[in-house]
């Protein structure tokens, strides 16, 4: 992987687009120390310290910081990948859309500028919430111009963020959206090792400390592993394509494969799940309201950083939910990104089949039953690399922000950004990363 890198640095062309990627990296980590004027900097680091709401905890690991320090990228790339989702989850129920997503690149063209439009919105309506919910708690003074100074800012710092991950993909090497999302995640890794150093290391005998960092590190390697082969793991379904004699020419015969991967939603089911069982805890803190017995209880239920505590086990049982979310948005998402009946149309109209199968009806039933089996392993491999963080977490008091979420999204852009550079490197004869 170095005389990798090493070769391609030599490349002019390459080492711009490296270069450029460098550039905008620096950038994004600077802004998110830059605050936004007017505001109490410290006031949501203080409510992060002090409360178990996951979806601030969520929000501050993908911007890297940025929102507990309240910077211009305080938003960072969040209001971005959610209006993907809704674009891409009313593709489904709005004919029109559907059809722009199969009118080629011109009519992908169209559904990225009203993913555009739509990021912009959501930016301007969470930090608009953002000053009524939390108003003179967050702002050194409640007056207009404050109001307008914080929606300004962090509407434009997202939208800048959304327009720099674009260049990264005309300029640099691709996968920019992904690649801001993943240098902020990294960014609080050092953070994390130190929190950890602290609350099992720090003071501890050396053997003390000495198997503490085995057991730390068998864990981050374990989970990682298993991260890897969640990712990479497909489940591929032969397809034989007939024999056509066009003029004096044969074509056809060959023999292809569709690829079905193991994880088919990615971390889409993990974020679906965490968003609406935290949901209700952000409507309490937006709102200012106290809750006391049962409904205490049943919001401190749903907070990941509530379960395996050995003190109150009760609390563990919202585990269960968060594992019917997970499976039941796994099998959902599938459902709208990949349609069995489209796939087995175009192997039909291709002159293809699939081996054993006739074309058709039986073939549709058949992807869809492979789906179904395949859907289930994914989502179990998702829930177990999210709950091994919560059981440590839970147990041992080992909060950090690298869990499984993190973890699959460090590993896909990674392996993804590698790809991307092997395949310029391979333009030119040269050696790519996953062949070394």
């Amino acid at each position: 992987m170095i005389k990798t890198l090493r070769d391609a640095l030599r490349i002019k062309e390459v080492r711009q687009r490296l270069f450029y990627v460098l550039i905008a990296l620096v950038i994004i980590r600077a802004g998110s120390q830059i605050p936004v004027p007017g505001v109490d900097t410290s006031f949501f680091s203080s409510l992060l310290a002090g409360t178990s709401n996951d979806a601030f905890t969520f929000l501050d690991a993908f911007t890297g910081g940025g929102f507990s320090n309240f910077s211009i990228f305080a938003l960072s790339i969040t209001p971005y990948i959610t209006s993907s989702i809704i674009v891409q989850l009313l593709t489904i129920a709005i004919p029109k859309l559907e059809e722009m997503q199969k009118d080629g690149e011109q009519g992908r063209k169209k559904l990225r500028e009203l993913t555009r439009y739509l990021s912009i919105g959501l930016a301007l309506l969470e930090s608009v919430a953002m000053c009524i919910g939390f108003g003179n708690q967050l702002l050194l003074e409640m007056n207009v111009m404050n109001v307008i100074t914080v929606v300004v800012c962090l509407t434009a710092g997202s939208s800048f963020l959304m327009w720099l991950g674009e260049q990264i993909n005309d300029k640099g090497i691709g996968n920019g959206i992904s690649i801001v999302l993943l240098i902020n995640i990294l960014s609080r890794v050092p953070v994390d090792f130190i929190t950890l150093y602290e609350n099992f290391v720090q003071g501890k005998s050396i053997a003390w400390a000495t198997v503490a960092w085995i057991i730390i590190f068998a864990v981050i390697i374990f989970v990682v592993v298993l991260v890897l082969i969640l990712n990479g793991g497909e489940r591929r379904i032969s397809v034989q394509y007939s024999k056509k004699i066009v003029g004096r020419r044969t074509m056809g015969g060959q023999s292809s494969h569709i690829p079905l991967k193991v994880n088919t939603s990615g971390v889409i089911p993990i974020i679906f799940a965490s968003s609406i069982m935290s949901f209700p805890s952000i409507i309490i803190s937006f709102t200012g309201a106290s809750i006391t017995g049962w409904g205490a209880t049943a919001v401190a239920m749903l907070s990941s950083s509530n379960w395996f505590n050995p003190s109150n086990w009760f609390l563990t049982i919202g585990l269960a939910i968060y594992v019917l979310l997970v499976v039941f948005f796994a099998y959902f998402y599938t459902s709208i990104t990949f349609n069995p009946m489209e796939v087995a149309d175009n192997i039909k109209k291709q002159g293809g089949f699939i081996p054993g199968i006739r074309p058709g009806k039986p073939t549709v039933d058949y992807l869809q039953s492979v789906l179904k089996y395949i859907i289930f392993i994914g989502a179990a491999g998702l829930v177990i690399v999210c709950v091994i963080p919560y059981v440590f977490n839970g147990l041992f008091n080992a909060s950090v922000s690298f869990g499984g979420t993190s973890l699959i999204i460090i590993a896909s852009v990674i392996l993804e950004t590698m790809k991307q550079i092997e395949s310029m490197m391979l333009v030119r004869n040269y050696k790519g990363f996953l062949n070394d």
